[in-house]
């Protein structure tokens, strides 16, 4: 089987370079985009590669000086993003034509030359080359553990600009021998719940929150900076709201990358191999949120994705049908369950948060979901605050707690 690791590499850019690789990405954005709205035209999506290749490529090779793997790369993702959008719809999930947008470009063996301390990356106008900004080859980093090891081979990468720096994410390989049968592998797991919302970003069913308190004062702070500058009307104040706009994605974009590290690193410290979500298409309609809480949440969601794939976590999302109505003791489901943040179940009486007893849910969802059955396999759980809980209910204490009284859920 492989094993795919990912490792972060930020890259030491000159200007030159930096404005190259800027327009390259405008041009592979261009091209995602108009292969899709290609994938889009007439009665029926078109999501085959090949497809989108005979009826594109010609045009986009005209249009942009991308080379040719990188407009290779730009159908690609049109295509899976159009594959995404058609497999939601036959769920009965609202979804619409994908448009990107966030600054990235997709680089393979032909579009990339790796070195010891540096990379090779071909633009629109020829190739750059751009050192590594490593740490200590020393340390335990997923750098000297992956990068530099002889065991992985480098398949590619994918460049992102973010927070002012060119992050290179580098696809590094294996192959391994599992000594685990399929089925163990399948069910031995441990799920790490996490509820997204307005007043709390994220909770975790271990118990831990992440106050929107401070993702809420900046968005109403630039808020008032923006009207404020629209009340002027001029070409100084328009330049000037461009200007806010990007310090409050930068801001966001730290708190975010901050919650990521906190939450991957509570998945770690409770040994869980799964960190499950709720399915994020609609959440705007179901939270309330604002465009701007919906744009956090998939940012969010993408920062752990790649950052938990480093440590061989998997991250999933669950049907989110009534996850904050169900009891998570008994699974009794009613509307009057929850009042804001409060909840008590009408039948039980279980009361807790409402967004812990949600992330609880979340968890329990996914276990449900992929159990194959109750006898053979590992024990599997979703991660409490103490102990764990599995698909039935059944709440097991921590290994240092047993004959404690109460129970900690």
């Amino acid at each position: 089987m492989e094993k795919r690791r990912t490792v972060p590499v930020k890259l030491d850019v000159d200007s030159h370079s930096a404005a190259l690789l800027e327009d390259t990405v405008d041009e592979f954005l261009w091209a995602a985009n108009y292969v899709t709205r290609h994938a889009f035209e007439g009665d029926f999506v078109t999501t085959s590669k090949t497809t989108l290749h005979d009826d594109t490529y010609e045009d986009v090779r005209e249009e942009t000086p991308l080379h040719s793997n990188h407009v290779q790369a730009a159908r690609n993702k049109a295509a899976d993003a159009a594959k995404s959008v058609l497999a939601k719809w036959k769920r009965g999930k609202k979804a619409s034509m994908p448009y990107f947008t966030s600054p990235h470009l997709v680089y393979d063996h032909r579009t990339a030359t790796f070195h010891d301390d540096y990379v090779s990356l071909a633009t629109v106008d020829g190739r750059i080359e751009a050192d590594y900004v490593l740490p200590d080859e020393e340390r335990e980093t997923p750098h000297a553990e992956y990068f530099f090891s002889e065991e992985y081979e480098t398949t590619g990468a994918e460049l992102h600009y973010t927070n002012g720096n060119w992050m290179l994410h580098i696809h590094c390989k294996t192959d391994v021998e599992s000594d685990t049968p399929e089925q163990e592998t399948t069910e031995n797991r441990t799920v790490l719940g996490v509820d997204l919302g307005v007043t709390n970003l994220a909770v975790a069913s271990t118990g831990t929150f992440w106050t929107g308190e401070e993702f809420d004062h900046w968005r109403r702070e630039y808020e008032n900076r923006r009207g404020d500058l629209q009340e002027h009307g001029t070409r100084w104040a328009h330049e000037n709201i461009q200007s806010v706009g990007r310090k409050e994605e930068g801001r966001f974009k730290l708190t975010l990358h901050r919650i990521s590290n906190e939450l991957v690193a509570e998945a770690r410290e409770n040994e869980c191999s799964v960190i499950a979500f709720e399915d994020l298409t609609d959440i705007r309609e179901r939270t309330g949120a604002s465009w701007g809480h919906k744009w956090a949440f998939n940012r969010l969601y993408e920062y752990i994705e790649y950052k938990a794939e480093e440590y061989d976590i998997n991250v999933e999302q669950v049907d989110p049908e009534n996850t904050s109505r169900r009891c998570s003791e008994c699974g009794f489901t009613h509307p009057d369950n929850r009042e804001s943040e409060d909840f008590e179940c009408l039948k039980c009486g279980y009361e807790n948060h409402a967004d812990y007893n949600a992330a609880k849910n979340i968890g329990l969802r996914y276990l449900r979901r992929t159990q194959t059955g109750a006898g053979g396999g590992a024990p599997v759980g979703v991660r409490l605050n103490s102990g764990t809980v599995n698909a039935n209910g059944a709440y097991d204490p921590p290994a240092d707690s047993v004959g404690q009284s109460g129970s900690p859920r």
